[in-house]
């Protein structure tokens, strides 16, 4: 297995056997190296990643984590995920070698990272694809032991703070869209349905029931690598019948009637999540409300549910969350009335027993 020079076209080649996944050995020859150093290195890469040897390095793991990833994770989750490991943690690990890093490692990287403009909710995300990448590898290839776990997260799961829209506010902000019919059916629609904004840029007509007053979520829009796609919405649970008031089926029959030739599975709002996102500013900016994000409607109108009185299993229904207990952990700061209401109950009944 030595490299040696290709006649044919002057550059660096080397031949060499391995085991492949079913245990047979094969013989292989790589060419193009413009070194002989680099074809040596190239195959010792490849013959650590072949005995999934833990000595490889982070790049090379990344690679086989990824591949297996792909296999059963959505388009968009993993184009995600390989954009956080790829521009956030292979250029910090990628040429150390897996059972090298240490927590410590791990902690001055976080430290790097906590140096710049990054929300802690963002933070969090990113540590937790490293961590990911490294019980994958505890699990499945004998890695002793996990070191992002000895070091100690970064970041947060929850803002400090979440922000949302009154209903006034709201009003506020929609009376300056009256203008533009599409842009104000897509805005009561997120307010007053809580729904992702996949699941509307996915809407077709023949998901709007006017007679029922129903919205049937069944998929979701992502733009991937410049193409249209349609996918499953984003659980099990987020394929859900939502109910709507009559004043907003009103405004759909109204939309439905101002679209010409309008079909049933012809998409409602064919843009983009940019052009949601350039119209609410331009809203904001013409209203003068506060600045939340497109996502914050969907808090927004679950602030408005609590404050109705709606129970957190009712609206983990209504927004698709896969377990009552996301509803609860995401809205708990808005139910403390709530907890004072039932203090004041149960003193009520201590004192009917007295």
């Amino acid at each position: 297995m030595r490299a040696e020079k290709d006649p044919k076209t002057g550059k660096w080649m080397i031949q060499y056997r391995y085991t492949d996944w079913q245990g047979k050995r094969r013989k292989s020859t790589k060419r193009g190296f413009t070194t002989k150093k680099e074809a040596e290195k190239w195959l010792q890469e490849f013959l650590q990643v072949k005995a999934l040897n833990m000595n490889m390095s982070f790049n090379d793991f990344a690679d086989l984590y990824l591949e297996d990833m792909s296999h059963r994770l959505r388009e968009h989750t993993m184009i995600n995920k390989k954009y956080i490991i790829d521009l956030k943690i292979r250029p910090y690990f990628g040429s150390k070698k897996m059972n090298e890093i240490k927590a410590v490692d791990i902690r001055n990287w976080q430290n790097e990272l906590m140096k710049q403009d990054y929300s802690a909710t963002y933070l969090k995300t990113i540590n937790i694809q490293l961590s990911a990448i490294f019980n994958y590898a505890s699990k499945y290839y004998d890695l002793p032991h996990n070191p992002s776990r000895k070091a100690g997260s970064m970041g947060k799961s929850r803002a400090e703070e979440m922000r949302y829209w009154t209903k006034e506010e709201f009003q506020t902000f929609i009376d300056t869209l009256t203008n533009k019919q599409q842009s104000y059916m897509i805005f009561n629609t997120l307010y007053w349905t809580g729904m992702r904004i996949g699941e509307l840029l996915a809407l077709t007509k023949a998901d709007i029931d006017l007679d029922e007053r129903i919205i049937h979520i069944t998929k979701s829009y992502q733009r991937l690598n410049g193409k249209d796609v349609i996918t499953d919405p984003k659980t099990p649970k987020a394929k859900r019948d939502i109910s709507i008031p009559d004043f907003l089926a009103e405004d759909y029959e109204d939309y439905f009637a101002s679209i010409y030739d309008l079909k049933d599975d012809n998409r409602l709002f064919p843009v983009t999540k940019y052009y949601i996102e350039h119209e609410m500013q331009r809203g904001i900016k013409s209203s003068g409300v506060k600045k939340i994000r497109v996502h914050d409607l969907r808090h927004s109108h679950a602030s408005m549910l609590v404050a109705m009185g709606f129970q957190p299993l009712e609206i983990a229904d209504r927004l698709g969350h896969e377990r009552v207990q996301t509803t609860l952990d995401t809205y708990a700061h808005l139910y403390p009335n709530k907890r004072t209401q039932m203090a004041e109950k149960l003193q009520e009944a201590h004192k009917e027993v007295e």
